[in-house]
């Protein structure tokens, strides 16, 4: 019996081309598993092309609402941005994907995992430390690391290895954007994107959104309910996480909201350019910023934006399978208990205008707040404050003097 590998699929070329290279250098039967996090129309015809191109068994499996309430939700709760931009859309991504090809690996007897990601990215880390973490026992293949038998270097190679083996798929070699999606994003590389001194093309590239040049000259009105972090309803209607972000989507698309262009730092050590479209994910981050201002104390606040930095690294890095990463998520859901309230705000020409945020939770009280003396705050009080606050740097000072004293 033929040993079995998984095959990590998205039914484009280059997972395409996998399928007869895997039988043909290792003699595997190749099981496909395209793994759907909201992909949209890319799943379209893949039982064919994954048929034609000899694989013995191809599993789609639907995980729009586990990657958004197990993996995309804990990013929003820590507010977990890489390098003040990118919302890891792709990152955020890949362990889940690892845990359902490991589940379908384990359901095959399956010896061996495959990926399609290239030497140079950070794919190949995120999906081979997940796999590490969860199945340490089986094999990982990386064919574009192996230069001694994948000897395919660009598209129009991978298109001729097809046709070699009577493989007529609806691929030419024409290049275009490299591109990853699901529900929380697109990504695009390449093109003129490589190089920095050039604008990104966006009438050509832009899936989801409009610039903010070419959005309506009208704003777009939004409500939205949180219940101990969780967004629970949008515009007065109660639906899913995945719902919540599939209107946004729309909503913020339409309103040019969420396209980033950034020069990232890749674990691998080099630099990249790429292009986001994130509308949904931005608002969404957004309002649980915006709620949770008003309810997280200063300390805990600034607590949380230092460990969000770090678990944005961590899942940029692939480690979500850590226990580094469960500790602090373990916080940060601590933190969320009381992050309950409603956050309105305005969509406009790719600005997200707040318009009102309450919550019982709100630590905000108009009477300490205001200019106004009130029954909480006694203005002689903040004497004692500052001579306490300040007495440091008075030492210092009365110390310099003394010094300046002593060297004349």
């Amino acid at each position: 019996m033929k040993e079995k590998v998984v095959l990590a699929y998205s039914g484009g070329l280059d997972t395409t081309a996998l399928i007869p290279w895997l039988k043909e250098n290792f003699d595997y039967e190749v099981i496909c598993c395209c793994v759907n996090c909201g992909q949209g129309n890319e799943l379209e015809g893949l039982d064919e092309r994954a048929r034609l191109s000899g694989a013995a068994k191809l599993y789609i499996e639907d995980i729009v609402d586990d990657f958004c309430d197990n993996y995309i939700m804990p990013c929003v709760e820590a507010g977990a941005v890489y390098e003040h931009k990118y919302l890891l859309g792709t990152s955020m991504a890949r362990p889940a994907i690892v845990k359902k090809l490991v589940e379908i690996a384990r359901k095959e007897g399956a010896s061996a995992i495959c990926h399609g990601a290239t030497g140079k990215g950070n794919d190949q880390i995120r999906f081979e430390l997940g796999i590490k973490a969860l199945a340490p026992d089986l094999k990982i293949i990386a064919p574009w690391r192996m230069t001694d038998v994948w000897t395919m270097q660009s598209r129009e190679d991978e298109i001729a290895f097809c046709e070699a083996h009577g493989i007529h798929l609806p691929f030419d070699a024409s290049h275009s954007y490299s591109r990853d999606r699901n529900l929380w994003h697109i990504s695009h590389e390449g093109l003129e994107l490589e190089d920095p001194s050039q604008a990104p093309n966006y009438d050509d590239m832009l899936v989801l959104s409009v610039t903010p040049q070419k959005a309506p000259d009208k704003e777009t009105e939004v409500t939205m309910t949180f219940e101990s972090g969780i967004p629970k309803t949008l515009n007065g209607k109660e639906m899913k996480v995945s719902e919540i972000i599939t209107e946004l989507n729309r909503l913020g698309g339409e309103n040019g909201i969420g396209i980033v262009d950034i020069v990232e730092n890749r674990v691998v050590g080099m630099k990249s350019r790429g292009v986001y479209e994130t509308p949904g994910g931005t608002i969404l981050m957004e309002a649980h910023d915006q709620l949770e201002e008003l309810i997280l104390d200063r300390e805990t606040l600034e607590t949380k934006k230092k460990l969000g930095s770090q678990f944005a690294q961590i899942v940029y890095e692939g480690k979500w399978y850590t226990p580094l990463r469960e500790a602090i998520q373990a916080f940060v859901e601590s933190t969320q208990k009381y992050v309950t309230g409603e956050v309105k705000f305005k969509l406009y020409k790719g600005n997200i205008i707040k318009a009102g945020t309450t919550s019982p939770y709100s630590l905000y009280n108009e009477s300490l707040a205001s200019f106004t003396t009130g029954d909480l705050y006694d203005h002689h009080d903040a004497d004692g404050f500052i001579t306490l606050f300040g007495l440091p740097l008075k030492v210092r000072a009365m110390m310099m003097q003394e010094a300046k004293k002593t060297e004349k």
